[in-house]
């Protein structure tokens, strides 16, 4: 929490502050009164959810309010694009030797092990066209936060 004096200083909690005159000490806000908060004209900042740093890029105001300007929609879409084809990619590293054995010897692959494997290329696929649909970055930001990749059997 802060707060702000009515000469435009701003204040936090246990931290000593200079009033007119008057010094006050780290913990005057935590153990002053709302009646002697507002007998000296101190307001308190409401503060504000900051927008996703992931997303946009983000300055706060002295009144505890943010302002916030999207990312490059291209850029991210490319690194979201990027970021899941890497899940993927590192989820189905672990049973690739399945795969390959299947190839070189004809073995093969337990069911449970290939099912999980399509459900975690059809998540990647979900998630590409996600992104790549999308047309805004609030729209990107929800479509990257909907990831439900499959859990299960990965060896």
């Amino acid at each position: 929490m802060r707060y702000k004096l009515p000469n435009g200083q701003i204040i936090g909690i246990n931290q000593p502050f200079t009033y007119e005159d008057t010094s006050y000490s780290a913990n005057w806000t935590e153990l002053a009164t709302e009646e002697q908060k507002n007998a000296l004209g101190i307001t308190v900042i409401e503060e504000h959810q900051r927008p996703d740093d992931t997303f946009y890029v983000v300055t706060q105001n002295d009144d505890g309010s943010y302002n916030s300007t999207p990312k490059d929609l291209n850029g991210l879409k490319a690194h979201w694009t990027t970021y899941v084809q890497m899940i993927a990619h590192n989820t189905l590293a672990q049973t690739d030797w399945m795969v390959i054995r299947k190839v070189e010897r004809s073995v093969d692959i337990p069911a449970d092990t290939a099912a999980y494997r399509a459900a975690v290329l059809a998540e990647c696929t979900r998630l590409v066209a996600a992104i790549t649909a999308c047309t805004d970055v609030p729209a990107l930001a929800t479509a990257v936060t909907t990831q439900n990749w499959p859990t299960g059997e990965r060896a």
